[in-house]
């Protein structure tokens, strides 16, 4: 018997803005998947603990994400995989986006890690403007 959606009131996200990056903090990985799944939401995840540099953390979420052939492996072909291409391609339920264990060395600099979130920032705001939830949990390795 097929489960029913449920709402975001019913699931680990309750309280939790409909497009925020944040802090995984308290939330388990499984749970994030659980939740995705009952809200019918993508669950996207990359854990880039094998990453070292801004290349290696880009390959990473490209392949984890299973993005295109021809993404361009910077930071504006991450926004725009994460964006436009995903809208035309019909209507969206919602994401749930992890990014686990980002890199915190001389190779992925604070600025670096910013920049990162900067871009999936900005994917909240582009998904928020069209009333689709897109939540993105972080943590530092």
């Amino acid at each position: 018997m097929d489960t029913p959606l449920r709402k975001d009131t019913d699931t680990p996200l309750k309280g939790v803005r409909t497009n925020i990056v944040q802090s995984i903090r308290a939330f388990r990985v499984s749970d994030l998947h659980e939740a995705a799944q009952g809200l019918g939401h993508h669950f996207l995840y990359a854990n880039l603990a094998n990453a070292q540099s801004k290349q290696d953390v880009l390959d990473m979420i490209a392949q984890q994400f299973t993005f295109p052939s021809h993404f361009g492996k910077n930071f504006d072909a991450l926004y725009d995989c994460m964006t436009d291409p995903l809208h035309k391609s019909g209507p969206q339920p919602g994401f749930i986006v992890v990014l686990e264990q980002i890199p915190a060395n001389a190779k992925f600099d604070k600025e670096a890690r910013e920049q990162l979130l900067d871009i999936f920032r900005d994917a909240a705001d582009y998904w928020g403007d069209r009333k689709i939830p897109f939540r993105c949990f972080y943590s530092f390795l």
